[in-house]
C-alpha cells in the first residue's frame, strides 16, 4: 500500500514514510491510494474475531509486510494491553434503538487513547528500527495532548511537545497533561484557542526545512495512522450491534470536531462496511453542520461551550473528505484549499452537496441541548453522558427512524467534564487515577500566539 497526497504534489510513499512525514510536504494530507474493499465472506469472517485481531486485519490491508505480521501483532497486543476492559471499546445498549460505544477505557479516560497507544508504540518501533531520534509535536483541544503524551513518555528516542489553549481545556484535561515531570515531555499552554495552536502546528510542517532540521513528527490526525487505528472501532461496534440484532440498519453518531473519527468512519464504510447513516455531531461552533446543510464551509463566530473538545472550527480533516468528494482530483482540491487560505471559505455546487448529503447528516447542539442530555439520558437510563457523548445523543434523534439503530461514539469518561456535569446538579465519584491528579505540580510553560515563541521552546526540547 502507497500513500499520496490530497494536493498531489508529493510522490508516492510507504505506510511508515507515511506516518514519519504526517503533513505531506505539499501542505495537503496522505491517504492510501487505493482503500482496501471487503467481500462479503471477509466482513463475515471479521465479526467473529476480538479487537485486536480485527485491528490485526485492517492495519495489515494498509501497511502489507512494511511491518512482519508478528510484530505488527506485538505492537498491538502491547498497545491494547493497556486498556481497562477486555473489549477494548465495549457497546453499551441504552434502549431498544440506541447504543452507546464506550472509548473511553484506555490511560487517559478519552476515545484518542485508542489510536495514540498505537501510534506511541509505533513511533517507538519506528525509532528501534531506524536507529533515529522522534520529535513530536503537537495541538490539543484538550485529549489528544494527554493522550499523546501517556503514549510515548519516557520512551526511549521520543520527545514531544504539546501545545494546548491556555485555560480552555478542562481542569483534569491540564492535570493530565501538566502533572507529567518527563524530560521528554513539553507543555505549552498557548494564549488563544485551538484554532491558533492547530495553525501553528501547520506551519510549523509546512516549513519543510524546519521540519526535516528537527525531525518532526505529528501526533494530531493530520497523521493517517490515526485515522487508521480509529477506523477498527466502527467493525467492531457494528458486529457486536448487529450479532443481537441481525440485519438491522445501523447509523453512528459521532462528536466531531477535527472531522477525523467521523472521516474514519467513512473510511469504514468505503471498505464496505454496511453502515446506514454517519451522523455528524457539533457542537455551537458548527462550521461542519453548515458545510452539510449548506454547501458553505467557513469559519464563523467562536463560541466557549460545555463541550471544550469540539471548539473547534477549521477541521484539520476536512481535506480528506474533500479528495473523495471531487472524484480523487488532488489539483481541485489544491485549488479549493487555495481559495480557503485567500477567501476564508469553501462554497460547493449544488451537485457536490446532494452527494455531500448522501454522505452525512449533521446536527449542531446548542449548549442547552447538550446538558439536557445529559440530564435526561441520566434520570432515565441511570448512564452518565461526557458532554461531548451528550451531543452525540443529541445529534441522532432527529435522524434514527423507528427501524434504525444507532450507536454513538462515547468519547470521554465524564470525570474529565466535570464541570458540566456540575451544571446538571450530578454529582460523579471520579475514577481513583483522575482523583490522583489534583495533588500533583503541574509543568507547563505559558507562551503567547506567537510563532517565534512557540519554535524556541520547542528548539530547546529537540536539542536538548
Amino acid at each position: 500500500m502507497n500513500y499520496i497526497s490530497t494536493r498531489g504534489n508529493v510522490g508516492e510513499v510507504g505506510f511508515i514514510d507515511a506516518v514519519l512525514m504526517g503533513l505531506a510536504d505539499d501542505g495537503g494530507l496522505l491517504i492510501p491510494k487505493q482503500i482496501p474493499r471487503l467481500s462479503e465472506a471477509e466482513l463475515t469472517s471479521w465479526s467473529k474475531l476480538d479487537y485486536k485481531g480485527l485491528a490485526l486485519e485492517i492495519f495489515s490491508r494498509y501497511i502489507n509486510e512494511e511491518i512482519p505480521q508478528d510484530e505488527l501483532k506485538e505492537l498491538i497486543e502491547a498497545s491494547y494491553s493497556t486498556f481497562r476492559d477486555s473489549d477494548i471499546t465495549p457497546v453499551r445498549k441504552l434502549n431498544d434503538n440506541s447504543y452507546v460505544l464506550e472509548l473511553f477505557h484506555g490511560p487517559t479516560f478519552a476515545f484518542k487513547d485508542v489510536a495514540l497507544q498505537f501510534l506511541g508504540n509505533l513511533y517507538s518501533y519506528i525509532a528501534r528500527k531506524r536507529n533515529s531520534i522522534i520529535n513530536i509535536l503537537g495541538a490539543t483541544s484538550g485529549d489528544t495532548g494527554a493522550s499523546a503524551i501517556e503514549g510515548v513518555r519516557g520512551k526511549e528516542g521520543i520527545r514531544i511537545s504539546i501545545l494546548h489553549p491556555h485555560q480552555r481545556v478542562s481542569k483534569v484535561q491540564e492535570l493530565q497533561m501538566t502533572t507529567v515531570d518527563d524530560a521528554n515531555v513539553l507543555n505549552l499552554a498557548v494564549k488563544g484557542n485551538f484554532d491558533d495552536c492547530q495553525t501553528l502546528i501547520k506551519e510549523l510542517f509546512a516549513d519543510v526545512e524546519f521540519k526535516n532540521k528537527y525531525h518532526l513528527r505529528a501526533i494530531n490526525s493530520i497523521n493517517f495512522a490515526r485515522i487508521l487505528a480509529q477506523t477498527v472501532y466502527y467493525f467492531f461496534a457494528y458486529f457486536q450491534v448487529t450479532a443481537d440484532a441481525p440485519g438491522e440498519k445501523v447509523n453512528f453518531s459521532v462528536p466531531t470536531g477535527n472531522f477525523g473519527d467521523i472521516f474514519a468512519g467513512y473510511l469504514a464504510k468505503q471498505m464496505g462496511l454496511p453502515v446506514n447513516k454517519l451522523i455528524l455531531a457539533t457542537n455551537e461552533n458548527n462550521i461542519l453542520e453548515r458545510f452539510i446543510k449548506e454547501g458553505v464551509y467557513q469559519p464563523g463566530e467562536f463560541h466557549i461551550t460545555h463541550s471544550p473538545s469540539m471548539d473547534i472550527q477549521i477541521a484539520s480533516n476536512f481535506e480528506r473528505y474533500l479528495f473523495y468528494l471531487y472524484n480523487e482530483d488532488a489539483s481541485q482540491v489544491a485549488d479549493l484549499m487555495r481559495q480557503f487560505k485567500t477567501e476564508g471559505k469553501i462554497v460547493i455546487d449544488s451537485e457536490k452537496l446532494k452527494q455531500v448529503q448522501a454522505d452525512f447528516a449533521a446536527h449542531g447542539v446548542k449548549n442547552d441541548e447538550c446538558l439536557d442530555a445529559i440530564r435526561t439520558t441520566y434520570e432515565s437510563t441511570g448512564y452518565l453522558l461526557d458532554p461531548h457523548t451528550a451531543c452525540g445523543i443529541a445529534a441522532s434523534s432527529p435522524y434514527t427512524g423507528s427501524d434504525e439503530l444507532t450507536v454513538t461514539l462515547a468519547t470521554a469518561h465524564p470525570a474529565k467534564f466535570d464541570e458540566s456535569i456540575q451544571l446538571v446538579n450530578i454529582k460523579q465519584e471520579f475514577p481513583v487515577q483522575i482523583s490522583q491528579l489534583f495533588d500533583k505540580p503541574q509543568y507547563q510553560t505559558v507562551v503567547e500566539h506567537s510563532k517565534a515563541d512557540v519554535v524556541e521552546h520547542i528548539v530547546k526540547l529537540y536539542q536538548a
